[in-house]
């Protein structure tokens, strides 16, 4: 459904099933499960879709080695199912990715290759490979680039690599796919808990607001759901004010994660590198995507919720100096082509203050005496499962009867194609990452030439006139990687996506604000 055309849907006050509130991956997932089951649903974000956290991760579909460390069984099991599910789903967008962890003193080998075969047992048949023990050549035969000096060997196992915006993408287009509606650039101004059920069923009253066009809306709901991310406090408390609760206990305390990229030069083969304990006890990576190396990532608390948080200068030195000690060549500030913050939302309160390891990485629901459903927490690999049970705290909480549908487990989602020709996430951005939609994007105008890194003009106006992309943030930023990958050539790139949006959608495109926004890339 076109946007205008939703929009005069929603100028009718219509009663929804469910209205989800947050297009990150956790809302996205919660949307798709339940437009499965045959209800009717309404998602919406206030920025674009995965334009915060769900955009910035580390790219990793993995059952979390650091987990198996800390003893956290469950968790880790969970995530390894979880991992294969997602590759299934999504075959043009996640495959399996090799890991190495060198070795430079003696124990470490056998130590790590012990633990990670532990990690193939809990995987069982969902395993993508088998952990391997490395000799010295082997690791640096594995791992061009890696520091030989005092080098004893290495050990290899598997997780899963992806494009964490597209992904969202996928999620979104098979929600409208199945019947559902979203929206980008909708703000919800209040959750109003109604103080009776109305004669349909409805619990709630949205006032929604469209950035687009500053339009005003009203819609009602039989249930909501909060997924708004590290904001989910402040979409609660908003509902509970509203119904004249006591300000609810903070749920979220959120965790900075910076990641810097830098030239596939540096490491050019295609295994990643994990040192599982750095100097302070951090885990490093370094991980080959899209033609270049992330370098990352940092666990700094944070009290603040920016929609654009910047590093602090002691996460970029950290980064750089551990790069530095594990690999041949030095890695500098002047190497750094992008850097990105995530702000993770870990489930704690008011624990920031005494760090972000202690607390969950596990999600969390909680629902309010006003029938309002928050969830928070969790990570992209576990987005499936963290759906179901959201729905399950629906059911239970019984603001939507139990209802079984499609399963969310084996619904491919949009354009999911096998990769024939080889191409993976770890390569340079291409026409490969459309799956079965290639041939569509290619019939828009401009298939040729190129405007920078792999993007063409016709990938462009697919973005606009297929994936809800509105302004050069969207399309530079989530559509194709640009910003994420080389912020200067982004920057360069970034007229000829403005003129070709304002000429698809009849809107300014924001080229100042990208331009700004490039800047903090870099």
């Amino acid at each position: 459904m076109k946007r205008a055309e939703l929009l005069s849907t929603l100028g009718t006050h219509p009663t929804y099933d469910l209205v989800v509130v947050g297009g990150g991956a956790t809302g996205l997932g919660v949307a798709l499960d339940a437009v499965l089951r045959g209800f009717s649903v309404l998602l919406l974000e206030s920025h674009d879709f995965a334009g915060g956290t769900s955009s910035r991760s580390t790219k990793l579909l993995h059952g979390g080695v650091r987990y198996l460390a800390q003893g956290n069984i469950a968790l880790v099991r969970e995530a390894l199912a979880e991992r294969a599910a997602v590759l299934k789903l999504a075959p043009h967008l996640a495959q399996p990715l090799p890991f190495v962890m060198p070795s430079y003193k003696w124990w470490q080998t056998p130590f790590y290759g012990l633990g990670l075969k532990l990690y193939d047992v809990l995987a069982g048949k969902a395993g993508l490979g088998q952990t391997e023990w490395l000799s010295a050549q082997e690791t640096l035969a594995a791992l061009p680039g890696l520091q030989s000096r005092g080098l004893k060997g290495g050990v290899k196992y598997w997780d899963g690599q992806f494009d964490d915006a597209r992904l969202a993408l996928a999620l979104a287009r098979t929600i409208e796919r199945a019947g559902g509606q979203l929206l980008n650039y909708m703000n919800v101004a209040l959750v109003h808990g109604l103080p009776a059920v109305l004669a349909d069923g409805a619990r709630f009253e949205l006032s929604l607001t469209d950035q687009r066009q500053a339009g005003a809306y009203r819609v009602f709901a039989r249930s909501v759901v909060n997924a708004a991310g590290v904001w989910v406090d402040a979409v609660r408390q908003q509902s509970l004010l509203d119904s004249g609760q006591a300000m609810p206990e903070r749920i979220v305390s959120a965790s900075q994660g910076v990641h810097l990229v830098v030239s596939r030069d540096f490491m050019p083969g295609r295994h990643a590198l994990l040192v599982p304990k750095t100097q302070d006890g951090r885990v490093l990576f370094a991980v080959p995507w899209m033609g270049a190396l992330i370098l990352g990532t940092t666990d700094t608390p944070r009290q603040d919720l920016p929609r654009e948080p910047q590093a602090f200068e002691s996460e970029l030195d950290f980064i750089l100096s551990e790069a530095s000690k594990v690999l041949s060549r030095p890695v500098t500030r002047s190497d750094v082509q992008s850097m990105w913050v995530g702000l993770r939302p870990l489930v704690g309160s008011n624990q920031a203050k005494a760090g972000t390891k202690s607390l969950s990485r596990e999600h969390t629901i909680v629902t309010d005496d006003n029938g309002l459903i928050t969830v928070t927490g969790g990570k992209w690999t576990t987005y499936r499962s963290m759906a179901e049970d959201v729905m399950q705290a629906c059911f239970e909480a019984g603001v939507l009867p139990r209802q079984e549908g499609q399963s969310s487990h084996s619904h491919v989602l949009f354009g999911a194609l096998a990769n024939r020709n080889g191409l993976a996430v770890c390569d340079p951005p291409g026409w490969h990452l459309y799956g079965s939609q290639e041939a569509e994007v290619r019939a828009c105008p401009g298939a040729e030439p190129e405007l920078g890194l792999g993007l063409t003009q016709a990938m462009v106006r697919y973005a606009a006139r297929h994936e809800y992309a509105w302004t050069v943030e969207d399309v530079l930023a989530r559509r194709w990687r640009a910003l994420f990958l080389d912020a200067r050539q982004a920057m360069a790139m970034a007229p000829e996506v403005a003129r070709i949006l304002t000429e698809e959608t009849g809107q300014g495109a924001h080229l100042t604000d990208f331009m700004a926004l490039s800047q903090k890339y870099h």
